[in-house]
């Protein structure tokens, strides 16, 4: 495992400066922030993300099924939590009543890294109708599942399965074999083939969004994921538009995907 995942602070700023240098721009390009905007992020962690939205005062609600993670976003936004400008729920979002919970709906939905984790998505994108006011959005981002390292393999602690690219696309048993013959962790074996299951392609999400009754208003597909900025030092860089039209193909060379959805919008404008 690499050294940025076990330490919650700093992994913590890289999701604050993907959020705040790439995740509102992209969002703001079709739907201003405005003071008061009430947003809810599922799966939030640590709460990284929601630092940035606060910061461009929006009124925040994370929700995660860990609770030793909501404890630490309770701590890393200490100021902000008592001030009453965001709340923490440990909660699976399936089990909760946005009015009855929360108390509101809300006009932005964030998933960062968290689609790729549910099971049954179609069901999922059908029950976040109910968490969004009039006019709401959602936004995505996700791996492809086929992308190098789709399988979140970096949370090996072997450096050699942490590093190798691909072979999460094994078929499961030939996967299996591999992870439990160098990961001597079985939580994380489990957890890795847990996420075979649930790792979706471009081709899947966006059947699923058109199934379920939404439309895009925005997309980008990128070479290069903005995190790895932090995390590497790698320039973030968007994938060649002649790549990201190709289907199938896209989901091996794009190591991360944005999406901006509008349920009950029918008129699409996509940007590559």
């Amino acid at each position: 495992m690499y050294e940025f995942h076990r330490n919650k602070p700093r992994y913590f700023d890289f999701q604050y400066q993907t959020a705040r240098d790439y995740i509102i721009p992209f969002i703001e390009q079709q739907a201003p922030l405005r003071p008061g905007m009430r947003v809810l992020e599922i799966g939030c962690a640590e709460a990284g993300v929601l630092k940035a939205f606060l910061e461009a005062g929006c009124e925040c609600v994370g929700v995660d099924l860990a609770d030793s993670r909501i404890e630490l976003a309770k701590e890393f936004l200490a100021e902000d939590f008592q001030a009453g400008r965001v709340r923490f729920f440990t909660k699976d979002i399936y089990d909760a009543d946005p009015v009855g919970d929360f108390g509101h709906r809300f006009d932005l939905v964030i998933l960062k890294d968290v689609i790729e984790h549910i099971h049954d998505q179609a069901r999922f994108l059908e029950r976040m109708k109910e968490f969004l006011a009039p006019g709401g959005l959602v936004f995505f981002g996700f791996p492809p599942w086929q992308m190098p390292y789709g399988g979140h393999q970096q949370i090996c602690d072997t450096r050699l399965l942490a590093a190798l690219p691909y072979y999460h696309l094994l078929p499961a048993r030939a996967y299996r074999f591999v992870l439990e013959l160098f990961e001597k962790n079985p939580v994380k074996v489990a957890n890795l083939m847990e996420i075979k299951e649930t790792g979706i392609s471009i081709e899947r999400f966006e059947k699923i969004v058109r199934q379920t009754g939404y439309s895009m208003l925005q997309r980008r597909a990128y070479l290069v994921n903005p995190i790895y900025r932090y995390k590497f030092g790698l320039k973030a860089r968007r994938q060649a538009a002649w790549i990201a039209n190709i289907p199938y193909l896209r989901n091996y060379l794009t190591t991360c995907m944005y999406y901006l959805i509008k349920k009950n919008c029918y008129s699409a404008t996509e940007i590559i």
